[in-house]
């Protein structure tokens, strides 16, 4: 019985240190969105813009916007699509990121979009947000896609410091979210537009770029 009870708090132990273990160990986690929004409406082209320039405005202090002049006479029927590349792909430091375990830079491209903006934020515990936005125009509408990444860090013992900035100033999640929404919802408010959810990832929850 002796026994039994000493391998009992030994067990118990080894539970506890593993578990402190797991919450010591520091992670650095490569965090990507995307989300592409359907645009039924007459508006004009310079007043979408207009509101998804303005949506970005409240959550940014800065961004490097684009509307440059389309190649079409005519909109496409279908809507264009961003491209995900990686501008060191075949460099040196491609090669040291790979061997380093570091996962690849990409960056987002709008080619043939009527307007695109990119902003960045640089939020405690993670690794400057990069942000994209491209709209695109077609005979129906247009489409907006969204794309941000970020790398963060969890565990270890700044992980309480972490936690507790993220309850003041808001996780890098939360900020990319409202973002998305809040373009999606100056786009909504300005023309009346009717806006359908595509596709993302993550999946979001409800219709947040509609709920107040």
């Amino acid at each position: 019985m002796k026994i039994v009870f000493t391998l009992i708090i030994a067990l118990a132990i080894l539970g506890s240190c593993a578990s402190t273990n797991r919450g010591l160990s520091q992670k650095k986690i490569s965090v990507e969105y995307y989300r592409i929004f359907d645009i039924k409406t007459d508006a004009k082209r310079q007043d979408v813009i207009k509101a998804a320039s303005a949506g970005l405005a409240q959550n940014v202090n800065s961004a490097r916007e684009a509307s440059p002049i389309p190649s079409f006479s005519e909109a496409p029927e279908t809507a264009g699509r961003f491209k995900l590349v990686n501008p060191f792909e075949g460099t040196n430091m491609a090669a040291l990121a790979a061997m380093g375990g570091t996962s690849s830079i990409k960056i987002a491209t709008c080619e043939g979009a009527v307007w695109s903006a990119d902003a960045t934020r640089s939020v405690k515990g993670s690794s400057d947000l990069r942000l994209t936005a491209c709209l695109f125009e077609y005979k129906d509408g247009f489409h907006i896609d969204f794309y941000a990444t970020f790398e963060k860090k969890e565990g270890g013992v700044e992980q309480i410091g972490r936690n507790l900035t993220s309850a003041i100033a808001g996780s890098p999640e939360a900020w990319t979210e409202k973002v998305f929404n809040d373009i999606v919802k100056s786009i909504h408010q300005s023309t009346g537009a009717e806006i359908v959810y595509l596709e993302g990832y993550p999946e979001p929850v409800g219709t947040p770029w509609f709920d107040q």
